[in-house]
């Protein structure tokens, strides 16, 4: 959408392999470039390619006597946008990148109904929603008209990238019948009435994790597990008694089936399945040698069960913990060291013993994505969370600690979240022991609260955007 030369197929992810086997890096054609404003993408392209080069090179669209952006920038539309989209990938201490993204944001809003046709389409989706900050597969969909008008000479390679993004939605529509099927005759509905129905919404959610063809397994295994988590969450929040919830803990932390004696009569099927879901992945990765990274899911999950009741408690006793308190535990109900660690169990040889270690390491790029996580969940959903009774998230712990008002206390989380974002940019940036597929799947733990809580609560109410990218992904085929 922003770099012209990126062709479907490249958005995509078309798999790509060198003589020797191992991935090979996307080259691009410097024709292809906006030669009006090529430094911008040029930046995009290096940054994408995890070359460093400094923001400096932004200080001439700057007045040197002013200290501000020239206005001149404003007449190139195009350009103003990719400087938008690059300001994006800014890391910590590119002071230069913030001024950039509120100037052309700024400027964009202002002129962006006096568009017309394509343009106007990038610049809303772009405003809506950043490109670095979508959903990747979503984002190369969306990207097939903007390339059809803008590129329309080569119509093979579009046509070749159709064919590509709908076999991919064929092989996702086949698991998402599989886990639905799964989900239909687990009996969830039945057995507890009261929890959310969101299939489609949760596949979606793990589909923003990964969604090349080899990652079939992992997805499908990944989607189940969130969506008992799914069910253990409705269950604390908004069915189970204190005491429930304290003889569900502890019967997950025992992890036998004989707790199962102690709980309510209608949690049982629950945790039969839970155990029986862990010892089935446990019994099919050892067979790899990586029944470890079923452990550390299960292990994973027993400390979200802890985390939950800490809330439970919270809210049962009518207590608002501090900002500090609240986020230490808030880090874990975020679900994401769930969800890291979980994700990784059927990628394959990709994944070895280090990336494991690394991920139980908590770096500094995977602890901001957990932030990302919880804090943009607890700006959207806490009015809701309030009305239910509930004043256990980070809007109240802040209030709390810091003596400020409601509109002051979100904004501060969103100015902590934008910081988050340069961890999490840099992250990817630096050299580290794990694949960069890793890597990327770090930025789209970040990118998926986006996708469902940029606006609102999306995940538990879905709305119009929701259902169109459901649509546009799982129903609505490409023409060919």
């Amino acid at each position: 959408m922003v770099v012209a030369g990126m062709s479907p197929e490249k958005m995509i992810g078309w798999p790509e392999k060198s003589s020797e086997g191992g991935d090979r890096r996307v080259t691009f054609d410097s024709s292809h470039i906006y030669c009006s404003v090529g430094e911008i993408y040029i930046y995009i392209i290096y940054t994408l390619l995890t070359i460093l080069i400094h923001a400096d090179v932004f200080n001439k669209f700057k007045d040197p006597s002013s200290g501000t952006f020239e206005e001149y920038i404003t007449n190139d539309v195009k350009g103003m946008l990719g400087l938008y989209e690059s300001s994006q990938l800014r890391l910590e201490g590119e002071s230069i990148l913030d001024e950039a993204s509120s100037f052309t944001e700024s400027r964009l809003k202002s002129i962006v109904n006096t568009l017309n046709g394509d343009l106007a389409r990038q610049v809303k989706q772009s405003l809506t929603r950043p490109f670095h900050r979508g959903m990747p597969i979503l984002e190369a969909r969306l990207y097939f008209q903007n390339y059809k008008e803008e590129c329309s000479t080569d119509g093979s390679l579009l046509k070749l990238a159709t064919m590509h993004f709908n076999f991919l939605q064929l092989q996702q529509k086949e698991e998402l019948r599989i886990v639905s099927k799964w989900w239909k005759d687990m009996r969830f509905r039945e057995t507890t009435p009261y929890i959310r129905d969101r299939v489609p919404e949760t596949y979606l959610w793990i589909l923003v994790l990964y969604f090349e063809p080899r990652y079939s397994l992992a997805r499908i295994i990944t989607t189940k597990i969130i969506l008992l988590v799914l069910v253990l969450d409705d269950t604390y929040d908004a069915y189970a008694t204190i005491e429930e919830i304290r003889l569900l803990t502890d019967a997950i932390n025992r992890w036998d089936i004989g707790a199962v004696e102690q709980l309510p009569e209608y949690i049982q099927p629950f945790f039969k399945i839970l155990l029986d879901e862990y010892a089935d992945l446990e019994k099919q990765l050892a067979k790899e040698g990586k029944e470890n990274f079923v452990i550390a899911s299960k292990q994973a999950f027993q400390e979200l069960a802890r985390g939950y009741l800490e809330e439970a408690e919270w809210t049962k006793s009518g207590y608002v913990p501090s900002f500090q308190e609240y986020m230490k535990n808030g880090l874990i109900t975020s679900t994401y060291g769930l969800m890291s660690k979980t994700s990784l169990i059927g990628m394959g040889d990709i994944v070895t013993e280090d990336s494991l270690i690394w991920f139980q390491s908590h770096p500094k790029t995977l602890q901001s994505a957990k932030l990302i996580g919880r804090l943009q969940d607890d700006v959207m959903s806490y009015q809701f969370e309030r009305e239910r009774g509930q004043a256990t998230t980070g809007v109240d712990a802040y209030i709390k600690s810091f003596g400020v008002s409601e509109k002051e206390a979100t904004d501060e989380l969103k100015k902590i979240i934008e910081n988050a974002w340069k961890d999490v940019n840099e992250g990817c940036l630096k050299p580290t022991e794990v694949s960069k597929d890793l890597l990327v799947l770090n930025l789209n733990l970040a990118r998926v609260i986006d996708v469902f809580y940029r606006y609102d609560d999306a995940f538990t109410f879905p709305g119009k955007s929701l259902k169109e990218f459901i649509t546009v992904l799982f129903l609505d085929s490409v023409p060919m």
